[in-house]
């Protein structure tokens, strides 16, 4: 099956998660992430997601899954320990869903991602080998450290600064260009962020 890559906003959408175990609790911190309104339907949870819900971050269901759960839904993850249920969900979705242990049930899978900042890296090799998209992942992160997302966010500032400053659009788009290139990750990779970001603001010809 062939996939259509998307990055999706799930600012306030109800997500709805079916499971209340280790792999619903990594589904539903990413929904969370993403800022979806997430409803967990399970009997039992984790620790971790019962706390979320006796603070009011999750909305928690606490007995099996039924039909009306998915109601307004606008993405669903089915990962209860039953296959019977999981598929059931899939039938029922009439929006987004994912089913963890069949994605072929599903309309969607989630890939394997690196996530710096504002910078996201997805891996998917289309249901063919999770374990090759984990292993590529965790050579992104490696390649991609944390003081990429230092740079990025340091990056949004000048940027606002130089498009005020330098009036030619020719000349800004270059050095937009240089901002990207081998040498400036290197730079950042080798020398770090600040020696990155010094590097920004003399292309820049600004105060980082």
């Amino acid at each position: 099956m062939n996939y259509y890559p998307v990055y999706i906003n799930l600012r306030g959408k109800k997500a709805v998660v079916a499971g209340g175990g280790n792999v619903a609790e990594r589904k539903a911190l990413a929904l969370l992430n993403a800022g979806a309104a997430v409803t967990v339907v399970s009997p039992e949870l984790t620790k971790r997601l019962g706390y979320l819900g006796e603070k009011g971050k999750i909305t928690h269901i606490k007995r099996q899954y039924k039909k009306g759960d998915l109601r307004n839904a606008f993405i669903v993850v089915a990962c209860t320990s039953s296959e019977k249920t999981n598929a059931e969900i899939a039938r029922n979705a009439k929006c987004l869903v994912n089913v963890v242990d069949t994605p072929s049930e599903g309309n969607f899978i989630a890939p394997s991602a690196v996530k710096r900042g504002p910078l996201t890296i997805a891996v998917s090799t289309e249901g063919a080998s999770p374990a090759v998209s984990k292993a590529i992942r965790k050579e992104l992160e490696k390649l991609y450290g944390r003081e990429f997302a230092h740079y990025l966010r340091a990056l949004v500032q000048m940027r606002r600064k130089a498009i005020k400053k330098i009036k030619d659009i020719k000349k800004r788009r270059k050095i937009f260009q240089d901002l990207a290139s081998e040498e400036m990750f290197n730079i950042l990779r080798s020398q770090g962020f600040k020696a990155a970001i010094q590097k920004a603001a003399q292309l820049f010809h600004l105060n980082p």
